[in-house]
């Protein structure tokens, strides 16, 4: 993943933010989960596209027709590195409105819904 931001802030959401906005029904909210498919069959939450950073190539250029570059896009991780970086490249990409989910599915799990496992 290459590109530079053009100075755009990356925005931060946390764990308890993300519940209240899936909770909202809001359905121009646009969710991204990047992490690997043997992680999505231990722990994921409804409604995000997988998207993992290992598979780039596979997805990188389809995602201005598969995403609104205009619309809220969360990101999510195990932890918020990954999705940091996605977002860094989504930014790049020209998408405007984009956060990073603070903490990963692991804050999510800790802090929000414990019936999601840890690993």
């Amino acid at each position: 993943m290459t590109g530079k931001s053009l100075g755009q802030p990356m925005i931060q959401i946390s764990v308890e933010e993300l519940a209240q906005r899936l909770s909202s029904g809001d359905a121009n909210i646009q969710l991204v989960d990047v992490r690997e498919p043997q992680e999505l069959a231990i722990a994921s939450i409804d409604g995000f596209v997988n998207l993992p950073l290992s598979e780039f190539v596979e997805w990188g250029d389809q995602v201005p027709t598969m995403f609104n570059p205009h619309a809220e896009t969360l990101v999510l991780c195990h932890h918020g590195i990954r999705s940091a970086q996605m977002c860094q490249w989504l930014l790049a990409q020209g998408f405007t409105n984009v956060k990073n989910i603070v903490g990963g599915i692991d804050a999510y799990s800790l802090l929000v819904d414990s019936s999601i496992p840890q690993y």
